[in-house]
């Protein structure tokens, strides 16, 4: 029996894959688009960006359904769908493999909203919507659930609860973090990685992750990892954006190229973190750089 993907991590660092949102909108999704909707309307365009990034390297791919909540996918008409597409993600995910061992997470990201008293969605429709799309996804069989770029304690703990429920064998949290102006890490409700591992801990993640955030790179990330390892021994998780964001000419750009990436790399590895995937701004090209620095490391570390 091939291993798990709590086993493989016990094992060596596994490489994760990059961002989706910008391949998508490569290869033709148009600005407003739903990129979620293309798993059952254009199943072989998502299905050639996840094959880009398992030729690049990628041991892990995460299904094409960050925005895949009901809540979500109401804003397109597409409530209706939520089975449908989630379902087709991991499927595509998993075809994308090729017969190639490799872990497939199911995504669910937050709900686009705040919830009460913060704002004016009620926690029961995000619990219910949470649920659904946590129980389409395990369906499918997929090797984990990441309940990603949260910010705020409150929505990430239903999250957590839905991956539970569903019966995933393995459930990661994931925090999307700020760099303030002092260095500091803060999500944009406050909370600091040591609040946050603790928390995940105590709500039943079994890897505790970052990704995506203002300034969110590498080293950030190594910050982010060190100060999750100090409060507890789970695995680590982390997806930093391809440097920091700059506006030209009215669009935010990642500038940082595959190879500066992976020149920061050994930071975050010597920080002990157990899958490293990437997030805005990143590609194939980025993840097929870091792949040697990953192999090298994993044999010296045998």
């Amino acid at each position: 029996m091939s291993d798990s993907l709590l086993q493989a991590i016990s094992k060596r660092v596994l490489l994760g894959d990059g961002a989706m949102g910008t391949q998508l909108q490569a290869a033709g999704l148009a600005a407003g688009e739903c990129g979620e909707l293309w798993n059952i309307e254009h199943p072989d365009r998502v299905l050639a960006i996840q094959r880009s990034y398992v030729e690049a390297g990628s041991d892990i791919l995460l299904t094409n359904t960050f925005g895949g909540c009901r809540l979500s996918l109401e804003r397109h008409g597409l409530g209706d769908k939520v089975v449908e597409i989630n379902r087709a993600a991991v499927r595509i995910a998993r075809q994308a493999f090729g017969g190639k061992p490799g872990f497939v997470i199911g995504d669910i990201g937050p709900f686009g909203g705040m919830m009460e008293p913060f704002g004016d969605v009620p926690a029961e429709q995000v619990k219910a919507a949470f649920e659904e799309q946590a129980a389409a996804l395990m369906a499918e069989k997929p090797d984990a659930l990441i309940v990603e770029t949260q910010t705020m304690l409150e929505e990430l703990e239903l999250g957590l609860a839905a991956a539970k429920k569903a019966g995933a064998p393995c459930v990661i949290g994931s925090m999307a973090y700020d760099i303030t102006g002092d260095g500091q890490l803060r999500t944009m409700m406050g909370v600091d990685p040591a609040q946050a591992a603790a928390f995940m801990i105590d709500h039943g993640a079994d890897i505790v992750a970052l990704n995506c955030g203002n300034g969110m790179d590498m080293p950030h990330a190594a910050v982010g990892v060190t100060q999750y390892r100090r409060q507890m021994d789970r695995p680590t998780m982390a997806q930093p954006n391809a440097g920091k964001p700059q506006l030209i000419n009215g669009q935010v750009r990642y500038m940082q190229s595959p190879q500066q990436m992976a020149g920061e790399l050994p930071q975050l590895l010597e920080a002990g973190v157990a899958i490293v995937g990437a997030c805005c701004g990143s590609s194939p090209e980025h993840i097929r750089t870091l792949r040697p620095l990953i192999d090298a490391y994993n044999q010296r570390s045998a």
